[in-house]
């Protein structure tokens, strides 16, 4: 399957195991299912604006960070 967001696939999983969260926790956390947060943790689909932005104030990092667009947190 095509990567949609690469970037957030490569930056989110190990910003998630920093904090020890499981898929479950994030899912619970942006209130969809796990299977959908894996789809967005492997870069599969693309995300909402607003949560990108829960993503970004959870991780304490930038949606540009997020997305690839700047360099290190």
């Amino acid at each position: 399957m095509e990567l949609i967001l690469p970037s957030l696939a490569e930056r989110l999983k190990p910003l998630r195991k920093e904090k020890k969260k499981t898929q479950k926790d994030m899912a619970a956390l942006l209130g969809i299912t796990e299977r959908h947060y894996q789809k967005i943790e492997y870069g599969h689909i693309n995300i909402s604006a607003t949560m990108l932005i829960t993503l970004a104030d959870y991780f304490h990092v930038t949606t540009d960070y997020l997305l690839g667009r700047e360099g290190e947190a």
